[in-house]
């Protein structure tokens, strides 16, 4: 049993929540996702993998650009709990080194591919790294599977408070149901009064709030 804590939504006083997006960037999907977010005067976090930003590093830096979090997830998305505690630190250490080139700065937030983690890895992630490892609200969506835009949408909103942390995927796949399913939740959501903000704001808010 880890005593290792992964943050699924935080405290806040304020009508706040965070997108999150995971295993970009996506060449196709990510600029479509970062128009919505235009649209709706909104800020998002991209969780993006090493690998992948070395295929699209130009999507990576419109990202950074535009106003977004880039936070790791890993240089090639295993399960971490299964590696060594080497290659643990290097998957870090690759992702990390790669969103520095991107942004000029060390990331902030951390995700653990499939939410998984352990107290051996906790002690690398967050002791070495410092990362909070980064969650989610909303896993019953199952973006990622592709279950239909009305099932993404539903199961998001069912969650939606404020201080949620939303989790959608932009790379891999198809994921044109996700695209759209974000446009209908931005939209409701800033229309009812919520701003969409970082990760590391959301964290800054709840810190903040006593």
């Amino acid at each position: 049993m880890s005593n290792f804590h992964v943050i699924n939504e935080v405290p806040v006083r304020e009508k706040a929540v965070a997108f999150t997006f995971d295993d970009g960037p996506n060449p196709l999907y990510t600029p479509q996702v970062l128009e919505i977010f235009r649209e709706v005067q909104g800020k998002a976090t991209f969780f993006m993998i090493g690998t992948q930003i070395e295929k699209s590093v130009e999507t990576a830096k419109t990202v950074h650009e535009q106003g977004h979090e880039i936070g790791n997830h890993t240089y090639t998305h295993p399960h971490l709990p299964e590696l060594s505690s080497e290659e643990c630190r290097r998957e870090l250490q690759l992702t990390e080194a790669l969103i520095q080139q991107v942004t000029g700065a060390k990331p902030r937030v951390f995700r653990p591919p499939y939410l998984a983690t352990s107290n051996e890895v906790a002690a690398i992630t967050a002791g070495e790294f410092n990362y909070p490892a980064i969650g989610a609200v909303n896993g019953a969506a199952t973006d990622w599977e592709m279950p239909g835009v009305t099932h993404i949408v539903e199961k998001t909103r069912e969650r939606v408070r404020p201080g949620s942390i939303l989790l959608f995927h932009d790379g891999f796949d198809d994921r044109s149901q996700t695209v759209e399913a974000v446009r209908i939740l931005a939209a409701e959501l800033t229309t009812a009064g919520y701003r969409l903000v970082t990760v590391s704001e959301l964290l800054a808010m709840s810190a903040a709030k006593s």
